[in-house]
């Protein structure tokens, strides 16, 4: 059995999110950055407090961090570039092609110095229509999954030699191998099912340890998750819509998670990110060498 867990938790923001995802902590400023889907907008928390907010033009699904201090954004129209500084974005490329009943969703770069990033397919019922993509520095593109729900929990384990990635509507986690100098993926291993109980999988991170947190949306949880696949820590969070985990602080000791909007029952719950200290560092994301 799973070890249960209340961790002491501590709100980070004040402004209200519709769906917060993509927590991206920077290194080299201290800055969180993360995105609301449906504002849709890129946000970022400095680390003197500020909240800082960029409209975007379409739907957002995730961000990463550029080695120039640029953005990538996954839109609804394609991946951009964002400037902070100038506020301007530019096409790097279109990977879904504007595909109906479909947008970018989860995305983070990779051990190879690529973008991943999946769809989620936004028909009603869903098709089976989500993809994952790699997107190369220089635009051009790779699909390398296809038959998804909502393409959802990409990371990598410390030795960047495992890809773990999830369907959050199809409720299940899956690992690959993976070799960082060419980005190339083993077969499938399918790791866990998951319950509504358990939390759907969503967003995801890992620990210098190669275990996966993955955040439990409506649930309230955070499973902690060995590389076999079980859980090994559950904790339970005081919101229901967990969506993403991410490790910051000086020491990567920190775990700052989305939240997202819910009405239930008579009780609303904004989204927002909260934060609580943990005992392992997580895995650096590393940056898009743009």
């Amino acid at each position: 059995m799973p070890r249960k867990c209340h961790p002491t938790i501590r709100r980070v923001i004040d402004t209200p999110l519709r769906v917060g995802e993509s927590p991206t902590w920077d290194a080299r400023t201290g800055d969180l950055w993360f995105v609301d889907i449906l504002a849709p907008a890129v946000l970022c928390l400095r680390h003197n407090g500020r909240v800082d907010r960029f409209d975007m033009p379409a739907l957002i699904g995730s961000l990463a961090l550029c080695d120039s201090g640029r953005i990538l954004v996954a839109l609804q129209t394609g991946v951009h570039l964002f400037d902070p500084q100038t506020q301007t974005l530019s096409l790097l490329c279109d990977p879904d092609g504007g595909r109906p009943d479909s947008r970018l969703n989860d995305g983070k770069v990779g051990p190879d110095g690529h973008f991943w990033v999946g769809t989620r397919d936004e028909g009603v019922p869903q098709t089976g229509n989500g993809r994952l993509y790699r997107v190369s520095p220089d635009g051009t593109f790779t699909e390398v999954l296809r038959g998804l729900n909502t393409s959802n929990g990409l990371a990598w384990s410390a030795d960047g030699r495992t890809m773990f990635h999830s369907d959050s509507s199809q409720q299940f986690l899956q690992s690959f191998d993976f070799d960082p100098a060419t980005g190339g993926i083993g077969p499938a291993r399918r790791l866990t099912d998951f319950t509504n109980a358990e939390g759907r999988p969503d967003g995801a991170a890992t620990d210098l340890d190669s275990f996966y947190w993955s955040a439990g949306v409506i649930g309230g949880k955070l499973n902690r998750i060995a590389p076999d696949g079980t859980i090994t820590e559950v904790y339970q969070l005081p919101l229901s819509g967990p969506t993403m985990p991410c490790f910051g602080g000086p020491d990567l000791k920190t775990l700052f998670i989305t939240t997202l909007y819910r009405a239930e029952d008579g009780t609303v719950e904004d989204g927002t990110i909260i934060a609580f200290d943990v005992d392992v560092a997580g895995v650096p994301v590393a940056r898009f060498p743009l």
